[in-house]
């Protein structure tokens, strides 16, 4: 249980407490391991990369060779980003090495490393130097801004004693949000088994079952048939001549949505001349994304990039049916292996054509009990989607508890007791 005490008295300008190292090496002939901004977990502290992956004498690179130009640091040093402060990436350097002119490196004088982190890692810290920052897509701070800051400056021994406390209470809690973190996965997890059952083998495990001859299908209910896409799917493809139209983005998430919900680029109907038209309940495929399970049922006229394809459903489909046979990753994987372009892997601009699309075998159930199984799905994720929503919640307290501690800790608003 922590009380409140009086708070911190003695104050300095974080220039006068510590040194800004300046020193800067070429990269590409220096040997010194690397660390960038991706590397320090924001709002912790934490390096991201495990120690175990350095070599044993840290002569390997941490994270690639890094910037032509890098400022070195020594074991000790106080790293923290000034590119977008409001991440609050901090970190004390466990090892000597060189890292991104992104990140300032302070050399602590009259205070403790340990201590230092968190003064910076601190809600007051952080909301004045992002205050502070110049440029909009790229916000910097300034060394001249961050040096003045005023930082709390207690004796040493209660410097190392709130920093071994923090260390203590924030690892509570910092566990304690992670496993909260793998409750929201496993739920995702849970969603997507629970989809790939039920559109495969549909909603009674009692129904029998036949082996369908399609190896990445296994067996199916006996009263399902199977169809060549092309039986169920027609290709439309028909060109907005004004432009004028809504135009309509696919997002993983979302489906099919407004351009302007999800992106700040504006267009001119000049520019959507060509696009394709989409009307309500088709589906839409990105073609080069496909195997990514971007795909979705249109809930709007509108258009779409000239390079997705859109697709009109047969009177024995119900297409939110198959777009979630579609988003499962047995049909990513098929999808995938169907692709064909130039390069492979992400790297690669691999498509799925139409023609080969069309060409799949897919598992058709009565239509009634496509819609059966769309509305179990809906219910389901529904149920899921309150408890990661609730579980969300939970992990956004814990952070901001543990936000709150870190800057009564540094304050000494905070009695630690004993804690060294």
């Amino acid at each position: 249980m922590t009380r409140l005490v009086s708070p911190v008295q003695t104050a300095n300008r974080l220039k006068y407490v510590v040194s800004l190292r300046r020193s800067r090496v070429d990269g590409d002939d220096n040997d010194r391991p690397y660390v960038g901004l991706e590397q320090i977990e924001a709002g912790t502290g934490r390096f991201i990369r495990a120690r175990a992956e350095v070599d044993e004498n840290l002569l390997e690179p941490v994270g690639g060779v890094g910037e032509s130009l890098s400022n070195t640091f020594e074991i000790g040093d106080v790293l923290f980003g000034k590119l977008r402060p409001y991440l609050a990436k901090v970190w004390v350097a466990e090892f000597p090495g060189r890292c991104t002119t992104e990140l300032l490196v302070m050399e602590p004088r009259s205070i403790q490393s340990c201590f230092l982190r968190y003064v910076c890692l601190s809600r007051d810290f952080i909301d004045a130097v992002d205050a502070s920052t110049f440029g909009s897509k790229m916000p910097r701070a300034d060394w001249d801004f961050i040096g003045n800051m005023p930082v709390p400056l207690p004796g040493i021994a209660s410097q190392a004693g709130i920093a071994n406390y923090l260390d203590r209470e924030t690892e509570r809690l910092r566990a304690l949000a992670e496993a909260k973190e793998r409750l929201v996965a496993l739920l995702i997890e849970k969603r997507q088994a629970l989809i790939t059952k039920v559109v495969t083998r549909g909603l009674d495990p009692a129904a029998p079952v036949h082996d369908s001859g399609i190896p990445w299908l296994g067996k199916i209910p006996t009263h399902w048939k199977l169809k060549r896409a092309k039986w169920l799917f027609r290709e439309r493809d028909e060109r907005s001549t004004t432009g004028e139209e809504t135009l309509l983005s696919l997002r993983m998430e979302r489906g099919l949505v407004p351009h302007n919900e999800v992106s700040e680029k504006q267009t001119r109907p000049e520019e959507l001349i060509g696009y394709k038209k989409v009307a309500p309940t088709e589906i839409v495929l990105n073609r080069m994304r496909a195997a990514s399970g971007l795909v979705a049922v249109s809930q709007q006229s509108g258009l779409v990039s000239p390079d997705y394809a859109i697709f009109q459903s047969g009177p024995e489909v119900e297409p939110n049916y198959f777009t979630h046979l579609f988003k499962t990753e047995l049909l990513q994987c098929i999808f995938r292996s169907e692709s064909t372009g130039l390069g492979t892997g992400s790297s690669g601009f691999l498509r799925l054509y139409s023609e080969n699309f069309l060409a799949l075998w897919l598992p058709c159930p009565p239509l009634q009990e496509q819609r059966r199984i769309v509305n179990y799905i809906t219910e389901q994720s529904a149920k899921i989607a309150r408890l990661a929503d609730a579980t969300n919640k939970t992990i956004s307290l814990l952070k901001e508890r543990r936000s709150a501690l870190i800057t009564a800790g540094v304050k000494g608003q905070i009695e630690v007791g004993n804690a060294a």
